[in-house]
């Protein structure tokens, strides 16, 4: 699998369980006393899906190019610090 192909496919597997989430919390929101917030968490709904939009289109260009080492060094690095941390 292409590096490309892996980071779609990566996106795609995340959009489900994103949605998922948004349905789980939309009866809460629903609810009478909540009924002030449902145009700031429409207009964040769009802001957020623009913003993943475009981040996704990059990271995707990213990919094509370039290589996740320095992510995989990042990711070791801040593992070891947190389980040292925490332990």
């Amino acid at each position: 699998m292409s590096r490309e192909d892996g980071a779609r496919f990566a996106f795609l597997l995340a959009t489900p369980v994103i949605l998922l989430a948004g349905l789980y919390k939309l009866p809460t929101l629903l609810q009478p006393q909540f009924s002030s917030w449902l145009g700031p968490a429409a207009v964040g709904a769009v802001v957020a899906f623009i913003a993943s939009y475009f981040s996704v289109r990059f990271l995707v260009r990213y990919f094509e190019n370039k290589s996740l080492i320095p992510f995989a060094i990042y990711c070791g690095v801040v593992g070891l610090l947190s389980v040292v941390y925490f332990a």
